[in-house]
């Protein structure tokens, strides 16, 4: 795969972002790792309905149980179903998954037919015979090679606010200067510090 393939990019409405903000924490990471936080289907012979039937009735118990834990599912995504990697969704472009990885996901072509019960393995299903590729590009429309985009401005504003937070030399020194100050009279109420009270600021 040495060139990027496009697919679009699925916006989330209102009610699908809720309903991924209602999943537990530890599924909805899982589900930004394998990128099916916002999958993108492909045409199906079935309608919404049809699949749902399936999955009740035909699906072993510990295939629902598992699919019904993901905002959209988890068995029914093949790789090239997938969507946008964690790191672009956070606006950190710069970080994509598949340009860190110097390259796309590719799937196998296979999966696999198991036991009513789920245990064990029944036979292995070669699904794309004529050997084309499943594969998951990041469909963040940023660019997946050449020169990485910019990290967010958010960093540089936060370096700048952290070097404007810094006194400058000449303010450092006279405030050294004014609490070396023995001739300055306490404030009410406290004592003046002793040598050994000066020597505790050098620890800290």
């Amino acid at each position: 795969m040495d060139h990027v393939i496009r697919r679009p990019q699925r916006t989330l409405t209102t009610q699908e972002l809720e309903t991924v903000r209602d999943t537990a924490l530890l599924n909805l990471q899982g589900g930004l790792i394998l990128g099916i936080i916002d999958p993108v289907p492909n045409p199906s012979p079935m309608t919404e309905d049809e699949g749902a039937w399936v999955r009740e009735q035909v699906w072993p118990e510990f295939m629902t149980e598992i699919d019904r834990k993901y905002p959209w599912g988890f068995w029914r995504w093949s790789t090239c179903e997938r969507g946008t990697c964690w790191n672009c969704l956070a606006r950190r472009c710069d970080l994509c998954v598949h340009r860190q990885e110097g390259g796309p996901h590719v799937d196998d072509n296979t999966g696999w037919v198991y036991r009513a019960g789920g245990q064990g393995v029944v036979a292995k299903l070669i699904l794309r015979p004529d050997g084309a590729p499943c594969v998951w590009w990041c469909r963040c429309p940023c660019a997946k090679d050449g020169p990485a985009p910019d990290a967010p401005a958010r960093r540089r504003r936060r370096a700048k606010r952290s070097a404007a937070a810094k006194p400058e030399p000449g303010a450092a020194k006279a405030d050294s200067a004014a609490r070396t100050d023995r001739s300055a009279a306490p404030s009410r109420g406290r004592r003046a510090p002793d040598p050994a009270d000066e020597a505790q600021y050098t620890l800290f």
